[in-house]
């Protein structure tokens, strides 16, 4: 069935006989001329534009496998690139609990990727990485895939977090309606100042939307803006890994590659890298998504400012962080009430300073 919304990859990335056992190429599941079983599929790599997904793999085949027992396929390309065609495709490989790894050319292809966890998921926490806001100030103006989102008479959306944003390209309008919509924006400083504070924010997300607009234009080339300042690629890979490695998370997508704008190859390769280190999060994940309170430290802080205490909770697996709502919460709301947070948030809240993320957090339940 899948069939109807994929080609087959082409004959001549299939040249696998020089390439070492060990190696990614070697290690997937292919769709040459039949789609493979994906009865035991954990992930699909598909790309939206041709030419840039194809570029990537040859990048990524090369690469080597160090994933035993991690079962990946790669499903070829959409036969059409309008977002409504592949919706469909999409949701189809989530309700077979196969996380999709999207390649894209253009920014509102994320849109397909949003409207597909929609239906299946009734609100939608969502991550975007990039150096503008997808979002317009002016009513009538064409729209982009986040005005649509936000705007929706039904939306879905129960959070969006903005990661990377650079302020000198966005309007004060529009930081202005993020601030009181109780959405986070996480400048480039900010989170290129301690990386790993950004982590409970990337865990927090049920799927990601990374442009390659959020990296420097001598770390990523091949794109249709590319602007001198940005996270580097090691930066990048490792929000990658933080990704792959949350529980929650259950699509990404990589957009904005122009493969005709790339130099030396350099952007496929970039985005390689980051689908290996999501690949690699994936990998090491620890089953610890606390859907409930098994297995987990709880920790009491006393507040002046609360009628009751505010519960922090530890994971004995991988020690990371949630602290825990304190509000009643319906059953709609079960699985965003306990949110991700860093020791340091902690380490805050022991001195009755709770970070204004958190605050943000709670406002979200009232």
């Amino acid at each position: 069935m899948l069939e109807n919304w994929l080609k087959p990859i082409a004959p001549d990335l299939l040249q696998r006989e020089g390439l070492a056992d060990f190696q990614f190429g070697k290690r997937m599941q292919l769709f040459r001329d039949v789609m493979p079983d994906l009865k035991t599929t954990q992930i699909a790599l598909i790309g939206i534009g041709e030419s840039e997904a194809n570029a990537v793999r040859e990048a990524l085949y090369c690469m080597s496998f160090p994933f035993e027992g991690l079962v990946i396929a790669d499903l070829g390309n959409v036969r059409k690139e309008d977002p409504a065609f592949f919706i469909p495709l999409i949701r189809e490989l989530l309700s077979g609990q196969i996380f999709p790894v999207l390649i894209g050319r253009q920014p509102e292809q994320a849109l397909a990727q949003y409207k597909a966890f929609q239906e299946i998921q009734r609100l939608v926490s969502l991550l975007v990485v990039d150096e503008r806001i997808a979002l317009n100030d002016r009513p009538g103006e064409t729209q982009n895939f986040l005005t649509e989102i936000i705007h929706a008479k039904r939306s879905a959306l129960f959070h969006l977090a903005l990661l990377g944003v650079q302020t000198h390209f966005v309007p004060p309008a529009i930081l202005d309606f993020i601030e009181q919509s109780s959405f986070e924006c996480i400048r480039l400083g900010k989170a290129k100042a301690d990386l790993t504070e950004v982590e409970p924010i990337v865990r927090d997300c049920d799927m990601l939307c990374f442009n390659l607009s959020a990296l420097k234009q001598s770390e990523a080339p091949g794109q249709e803006w590319p602007t001198p300042s940005g996270f580097t690629t090691e930066e990048a890979c490792q929000i990658c890994y933080y990704a792959g490695m949350s529980d929650k998370l259950k699509s990404f997508g990589v957009y904005g590659f122009h493969h005709e704008t790339d130099q030396e190859r350099q952007t496929a390769q970039v985005v390689a890298q980051m689908v290996w280190y999501l690949i690699s999060g994936f990998y090491n994940r620890k089953s610890d998504y606390p859907v409930s309170n098994e297995g987990l430290v709880e920790y009491m802080v006393d507040f002046k400012d609360h009628h009751t205490p505010i519960t922090f909770w530890k994971s004995a697996k991988s020690g990371r962080w949630w602290v825990q709502a304190p509000v009643k919460s319906t059953k709609k709301y079960q699985r965003h009430r306990l949110i991700p947070c860093s020791y340091n948030d902690y380490r805050l809240a022991c001195q009755e300073e709770l970070p204004d993320r958190l605050v943000e957090a709670f406002r979200r339940f009232s």
